[in-house]
């Protein structure tokens, strides 16, 4: 699963591993403390440096995804990790923002086995991701990137610039001085 090839959602381990990251979701959830809410974050999460989430929070695993320094994530964000997502340092990620790795074949027939798989996602230093913004499987997001609010990232987004619509394209790029 975690390199991309097809597995069966069904599996007991998994399904053991998915309602764990749920109760543990819940607990992030439910905790009015925003600093026991992180340590509850940093218990989920695979890796992580110093991070700040607010609720609400949904994920597959929670062990797959991987923050850097300085991770802040605003309200109602879903991460589906069925494959890493990773960030750099210094990410923000707006209110009701989505990740996707998980995928679904496009043949109907592979559909209808119910198998599954998945593409991860990468996103580099200094991002930040307006929101409601989607990021689909397989996609990278370079340094100092900016997801425009409502943008649906379909592919990879160059370092230093803004990308918005649906499908997200560059809107214009970022000069560093």
């Amino acid at each position: 699963m975690l390199r991309g090839g097809m597995y069966d959602p069904s599996d007991k381990e998994l399904m053991y591993l998915r309602k764990r990251a749920r109760e543990q979701t819940h607990r992030i959830n439910t905790e009015a403390d925003g600093a026991r809410r992180t340590e509850l974050v940093k218990d989920l999460f695979g890796s992580r440096e110093s991070l700040y989430i607010e609720p609400s929070f949904r994920c597959d695993y929670g062990e797959n995804i991987h923050v850097g320094t300085d991770f802040f994530m605003n309200f109602d964000c879903v991460f589906l990790d069925v494959c890493e997502i990773r960030f750099g340092d210094r990410c923000q990620v707006a209110p009701g923002v989505h990740i996707y790795t998980a995928t679904h074949p496009l043949d109907a027939k592979d559909r209808a086995s119910g198998k599954e798989f998945g593409k991860p996602v990468s996103v580099g230093d200094d991002v930040w991701i307006g929101g409601g913004a989607i990021i689909n499987p397989g996609v990278s997001i370079g340094d100092r990137a900016v997801i425009a609010s409502g943008a649906v990232v379909t592919k990879d987004v160059p370092a230093d610039t803004v990308v918005g619509g649906n499908p997200a394209r560059i809107i214009r790029n970022i000069w560093q001085t």
